[in-house]
């Protein structure tokens, strides 16, 4: 990583990694799927001397965007979300905040398409939409810095599930195939759950 300075947090109930993604010259940063416990993050975000741009989610689970009102709030910055996740991100059902306990939904401020190409804290961000986990499922791509943000897309040695409302096991193939794994082999991977991996690790050891 050349000018990336990356932490993560596992917050909430089923350990979801959130990262928060800084500049190094600037001090810009960005908060990829601030899953709960937003004192948390922001104590991290203190300790980083960071300051916040935008809030990046992967898709719109509970375990993803528990902190995200709270956090946009304090630091008046958008949340930036797929498109095709609307449907999930509005529905308490489907985002399975009800399951969890307390249902509610989220609105995005930015909706995020396909091979859109975004320039936030420095960063030129490339967005791959990769259904499957659900149908608007994300990852964020930094070329420069050889970074991938898997979401629930792809885990070291697995990947999501797919039995959850919009979910598809032949989308998933398919996203993994024909976008994560033609992207470079030393790309550093970092799911929203367990530990990092890289591209060329899970094309000869992910048994999906």
């Amino acid at each position: 990583m050349k000018n990336l300075q990356l932490e993560s947090l596992v917050l909430g109930s089923v350990s979801t990694n959130c990262y928060l993604v800084k500049n190094q010259e600037t001090g810009a940063l960005l908060i990829i799927d601030p899953a709960d416990h937003a004192e948390r993050i922001m104590q991290k975000i203190t300790e980083m001397g960071g300051l916040p741009e935008a809030i990046l989610l992967t898709h719109g689970h509970f375990d993803h965007i528990g902190a995200a009102a709270e956090l946009k709030s304090r630091y008046g910055i958008p949340i930036c979300a797929p498109d095709k996740e609307r449907e999930v991100l509005s529905d308490s059902g489907k985002n399975l905040t009800r399951w969890n306990g307390n249902g509610y939904t989220l609105q995005a401020d930015q909706f995020l398409h396909d091979g859109e190409k975004l320039v936030l804290a420095g960063f030129s961000i490339l967005v791959l939409h990769t259904p499957g986990h659900t149908a608007g499922s994300s990852c964020y791509y930094i070329p420069e810095e050889s970074v991938l943000f898997s979401g629930d897309t792809l885990f070291r040695c697995s990947v999501g599930r797919t039995d959850f409302p919009t979910g598809s096991m032949s989308d998933l193939h398919r996203s993994l195939h024909e976008k994560l794994f033609l992207l470079p082999d030393e790309t550093d991977v970092f799911p929203g759950h367990d530990s990092a991996t890289t591209i060329q690790y899970e094309k000869q050891f992910n048994p999906w």
